[in-house]
Formats: C-alpha cells, structure tokens, sequence
C-alpha cells in the first residue's frame, strides 16, 4: 500500500482546476468516496499477461511503481524512485476512459526521485490523456509522460525480461536497464490485497527480483550504479475506508534472496490493520496475517513539520526475522504538491538487506 492512492485523488482535483481539499469525514484524500460508477475488486480474478501490464480503464486508480536499492562503483548508497499513476474522471454511462483526444477521462501524474545519504531530490509531472503526453501501451511496453519511460526491449513475449528506466528533474537525471527471469508475484490472496477488515482492496502484484545497471547524476556528478529494484502494479476503485489516515509500507531485500511486503494501515479508532507476503528466495509466496508482523516505529526524525518515525523494528517470529530498518536518509522528504515520506532503508539484527519505506498521513 502506499502513497499513490492519495496522490491519484490529489491529482484529480489539481488537473480538473479544483482547489477544494477532499471532504473531511471521507477518509484518508477522499479514498473512501463511493466508487459505484467503477469497476470493482473482488477475489477470485483470473491474471492475464502481459494484458494486465497495461492500464485498467474501467477503475478510478492505478501504477506503475519502481524502486531501486543502487550502489555505485565508489561504494555509494543510492536509491531511485519512479511512478506514473493513472486517475480516471468520474464519467457518465456509456463514455470510454481510453477515448482519445481531449474527451478522454483519464488524468496521468509522474513522480521521480533520487536519494542519497545526505541528499535528496524529487520532481512531478501532470498531463491529461487522450492527447499523447502520457499513457501506457504493450506492444512493446511503454509507459510514459513526457520524457520520463518505463520501456520494454521490442519482440519480447514478456516485458518484464528486460526494461529501461529513464527521468529527470532539477539536480538529478538517471537511466536504469532493468532485467529478470523470474516470476511476477501475486500479492495477498492470488493477487487480491485487502485493505481492511470491512473488505476494502485492490488487485496488486510485484517483480521484486529485477537486477538494475545503469547512471545516476546527482548535482552534476555521473556515478554508475548496480543493485535490485522492485516494480509493484496496483488498481482499484475504493481502496480505503473512512476510518483509515495513513499507512507505513514496507518492501524488503533480505540478504538471504528472500523479499518481504508488509504494509501496516493506522486507523481514527481501532487495531492497525497489517498485511504482507513473505516472498521465498525460489518466487513462492507466503501470506501474512496481522498476528504474523510486527512493526514498531523507533527514533523519529523532524522534517518538514512532520514527526517521522525514521528507524524501525520489524519481526515476522514464524520466519526467524527480527531486525532494525534505519533511513538511508532520514531526510527523505517528496516536497511535491503532495508531499510525503518515501526512501531507502538499511537492515540489521537477524537479517541484512536492504528496501524502502514509504509512509502517509503524519
């Protein structure tokens, strides 16, 4: 679970002219709106790829998420960060979301970032569909708005074998080639991720096995990087509940070769609700339940005005895991028309690895 959700309703209201915040009482950025005029999630969905790749037109929301755990050739931590979010205007019955031209009611946002221990960058990018200045195809994959692209290698049956990965923004740039062999992983219950007990969700699968090789640029300086890279896909129609203000998500390379999601969504009343997937060296998947995860937020850190929780612990006692997740840098701060925390984490105790952390609603 992350940000996206609330950045695709934020972007709603930015690129249809509205200044008017969501209403209050609606939930986290008025995610728990009624989505009856969508499409909705339910269990049970069939996967088709390279299909399911491509956009959904018929849901309110969705990404294309990538994050990358970089070393450079000197020994230099770096993470990157890419998203291209796609938000689907109301529309009466009858009226197609991938329409082309200016009456078409899909509404596209970039964001793309680039982190080091002791800086940090991020930029966004709008546009509208339907005109060619952003969008998502298959054959080959592309996904893009503007200059900044998710791109697949031309005559491949599955575009996940190899992709390049290019943005850039105001004191950075970078150009990544991504490429696996392995298996996507269906998150949840075969690809249906609950977000709550009153059965909010969405359809949500990961490649958290991509091998990344490339340049990162970070003022004016060029380094050639190497290291893993996770791309999670999402969509949905009414993820959040009105209850629900924000969420802390997880997404982990043990040293081990096995990964970990967990995600842990807090509440105006009640328990949290915590969700994972426990990701076997092999692609096979475990999920995890509430009783299973335990995430406790440590050290904080002051940015921005906000109180985050910026070195974590995190056990899973049924996989022999328990470890302190600390910030890369704990300054790690998205100063975007929506602004949260997003950046990579270190591992230690139990386990060494690396991820990223992405957390709401502070």
């Amino acid at each position: 679970m992350k940000i996206e959700w609330a950045l695709c309703a934020w972007a709603l209201l930015a690129l249809a002219g509205c200044d008017n915040k969501p209403e209050a009482g609606k939930g986290f950025a008025g995610l728990a709106d009624d989505a009856a005029s969508y499409s909705q999630v339910s269990p049970g969905k069939r996967f088709e790829f390279p299909k399911d790749h491509g956009p959904h037109d018929g849901f309110r929301i969705e990404w294309w998420y990538i994050t990358a755990n970089l070393t450079s050739a000197e020994g230099e931590r770096l993470g990157v960060q890419w998203t291209l979010f796609r938000n689907a205007l109301p529309r009466a019955a009858g009226v197609a979301g991938a329409s082309t031209g200016w009456s078409n009611r899909n509404l596209w946002m970039g964001h793309a970032a680039v982190t080091a221990a002791n800086r940090h960058y991020a930029a966004e990018r709008y546009a509208r569909g339907g005109v060619g200045q952003a969008g998502v195809e298959l054959q080959p994959f592309a996904a893009w708005i503007d200059d900044w692209a998710l791109n697949s290698q031309p005559g491949l049956p599955d575009p996940l074998t190899s992709m390049q990965l290019t943005a850039a923004g105001p004191g950075f740039n970078y150009r990544l080639q991504l490429t696996s062999t392995r298996p996507l992983v269906l998150q949840g219950n075969q690809g249906f991720s609950q977000k709550s007990e009153e059965g909010q969700a969405s359809y949500y699968y990961s490649q958290p096995f991509f091998q990344a090789e490339g340049s990162v640029t970070i003022d004016d300086k060029t380094y050639q990087v190497s290291g893993s890279a996770w791309l999670d896909r999402e969509w949905s129609s009414q993820p959040l509940t009105a209850n629900q203000t924000g969420w802390d998500w997880f997404s982990v390379h043990l040293d081990n070769g096995e990964q970990v999601m967990l995600y842990r969504m807090r509440q105006k009343e009640g328990a949290l609700y915590l969700t994972g997937t426990w990701i076997n060296a092999d692609g096979s998947t475990e999920p995890l339940a509430s009783k299973d995860i335990v995430l406790v937020p440590g050290e904080t850190t002051r940015v921005e005005g906000h109180d985050m929780p910026t070195r974590w612990t995190v056990k899973i006692p049924g996989k022999g895991v328990d470890i302190t997740a600390a910030a890369l840098n704990p300054k790690a701060w998205m100063n975007l028309r929506i602004p949260y925390w997003e950046g990579p984490i270190t591992l230690s105790g139990s386990h060494k690895g690396m991820g990223y952390l992405e957390m709401t609603g502070y």
